[in-house]
């Protein structure tokens, strides 16, 4: 897409998270639900399929223009951007990736209107931060495979349509894992009550079992066995990205509330931003933000052009959800009692930062990935 073109959708989203969706963020907050008005002005805007190709009915954005508009999403409550996160993200990268001409012609236009949502059916209760480890298994049964196991903590799967399922067709370890695309209204799958989340209200996440799950061979993803793990890990590698550069944005929300509290409010007579440690708070948060933001659009364009997928889409997602932590820690504290109040906007985005350091692959996980690439490359 051409620079002037995305940046009208830059400008269109930027106006719709500030003028429609923050002044909804009580609303999202106290229902748990996205209003569906919000969620038809999403659609309509075509953000169910903004990273999916052109040529299926997607906007067809390279990940550093991903990376601009998702610091945009950031910007308001994480339930926005959950929403159509999955569709353009971890599940619709790996039918985009991997699937077969037939399985993209049959699901990817319908997930670009937002008519179909599909989810990434990999985390299972011992099988999180390590994915090879996963026990849901696939066996084959004439033209057919049958899907027993149990997912944990997968995002939209209580108003998903289809579900991107990991399981092992093969022996212990990475190579054994295979991924099908699953109807969510099989026969023998069963989407638990939505999860009682810390933070993020609005956005879902559930459990969900697969008893006896029979499904064609032609939902095999990409038509060959083992190729799961693969599938998950470059869907992963840019989906740290995205969620690094969501990082950035909440971050900018962040800094923002605490400068307009700190000129405006306070203190025996004396404005709060005229303490010189109000002052510090404020001017180690704009510069971590700085930080976090150079570094995400670094590591955009050094995916794009293939020169680094490992270590800087680890490293922003490292650095930008730890650099979150301590950014709203700050505005908390700027904020003094009121930061701790329930309908002050930082009271909610402390709740809903924590999660950034966890998941997509937790803070630990990144540090062994960039770490382990390091030493590969030395040892040649």
């Amino acid at each position: 897409m051409e620079e002037a073109e995305f940046q009208e959708i830059l400008r269109t989203v930027r106006a719709y998270v500030r003028e429609v969706v923050v002044p909804a963020e009580d609303v999202i907050e106290e229902t748990d639900e996205i209003p569906e008005a919000i969620r038809r002005g999403a659609a309509d805007m075509g953000l169910f399929g903004y990273a999916l190709p052109e040529e299926y009915g997607g906007l067809g954005l390279t990940t550093l223009q991903d990376a601009r508009l998702a610091i945009e999403f950031g910007y308001t409550t994480p339930a926005f951007r959950s929403m159509f996160g999955t569709n353009n993200g971890i599940a619709g990268q790996v039918l985009a990736n991997f699937g077969t001409d037939e399985q993209k012609k049959r699901f990817l236009p319908r997930m670009a209107t937002g008519e179909c949502v599909a989810s990434f059916a990999l985390t299972e209760p011992e099988a999180g931060s390590d994915p090879s480890g996963l026990r849901t298994r696939a066996v084959r049964d004439g033209d057919d495979y049958v899907i027993d196991g149990h997912k944990r903590f997968i995002t939209n799967a209580n108003w998903s349509t289809i579900l991107i399922v990991f399981a092992r067709t093969g022996g212990p370890g990475a190579a054994g894992i295979s991924v099908f695309v699953v109807d969510t209204d099989t026969p023998g799958v069963t989407v638990g009550p939505r999860d009682k989340k810390m933070g993020q209200r609005g956005s879902t996440t559930a459990e969900i079992h697969f008893d006896g799950v029979r499904v064609p061979s032609d939902r095999l993803i990409g038509g060959v066995e083992s190729a799961g793990y693969a599938a998950a890990m470059r869907s992963l590698a840019r989906g740290r990205v995205h969620i690094a550069a969501c990082c950035v944005g909440m971050a900018q929300r962040l800094v923002d509330e605490s400068v307009r509290y700190a000129a405006s409010a306070k203190q025996g007579g004396t404005t709060l931003g005229d303490f010189q440690l109000v002052q510090a708070h404020l001017g180690e948060s704009a510069t971590d933000l700085c930080a976090g933001r150079a570094l995400v659009l670094d590591a955009a364009r050094t995916y794009d052009d293939g020169s680094d997928r490992r270590i800087g889409p680890s490293a922003a997602k490292l650095f930008c959800s730890e650099m979150l932590g301590r950014v709203v820690d700050r505005a908390v504290q700027v904020h003094g009692g009121m930061g701790y109040m329930h309908g002050v906007p930082v009271e909610r985005l402390y709740r809903d930062a924590r999660l950034y350091r966890i998941y997509e692959g937790t803070s630990e996980i990144q540090k062994i990935i960039i770490a382990r690439r390091l030493l590969a490359e030395e040892r040649g």
